[in-house]
């Protein structure tokens, strides 16, 4: 397939590309996106989680560019992402240790759907790295970072409006406590 000629019919530049580069930026926008959703749909009273996802929206993007541009994360992110991490970990408590269904209103939803994304963005930089690119170590340890954080904000969340998580209890996998 080729991109038209006539630029209002070409979405992105490299959009007819086979290489899942391409896979990779389209779903880091895609997670852009589902971020910039949470914090449209996350009450104003919880600054700490408006602040945050401020402020990893952006990172998305420069996850995007740092495979086929120049490298626009730093080891000063992951620290940020970490420290976040423990934050929502420690207002989580016990909800912590549970496979649970991902349930809940906005910006529930769309946090569990960023976290899918982030998942994705780490497959896809698998298969990148499959067709000889070379992947900066950074990348797949933010990715998964962002998946971890956005799951437990999703706990937090849901912990904050009194909603009860429901437990998933796989009949394929035997699952040990964590703790």
């Amino acid at each position: 397939m080729k991109p038209s000629k006539n630029l209002d019919e070409v979405c992105y530049p490299f959009i007819c590309e086979t290489s899942y580069l391409c896979d990779f930026e389209v779903t880091t926008d895609e997670l852009c996106g589902l971020i910039g959703s949470a914090l449209e749909t996350t009450p104003a009273a919880w600054v700490d989680l408006r602040e945050d996802l401020d402020r990893i929206q952006p990172l998305a993007f420069h996850i995007n560019g740092s495979i086929r541009g120049k490298l626009a994360v730093e080891e000063s992110d992951l620290f940020w992402l970490a420290q976040r991490l423990a934050y929502y970990r420690e207002q989580a408590g016990e909800r912590l240790h549970a496979f649970v269904l991902p349930r809940g209103a906005a910006p529930v939803p769309q946090l569990h759907q960023a976290r899918s994304a982030a998942k994705k963005a780490i497959r896809c930089m698998v298969r990148v790295e499959q067709e000889g690119r070379e992947i900066p170590e950074i990348l797949p340890r933010i990715c998964n970072l962002l998946c971890n954080l956005f799951f437990a904000m999703t706990l937090c969340v849901n912990q904050r409006r009194g909603v009860e998580e429901v437990p998933f209890v796989s009949k394929s996998y035997r699952v040990r406590d964590p703790r």
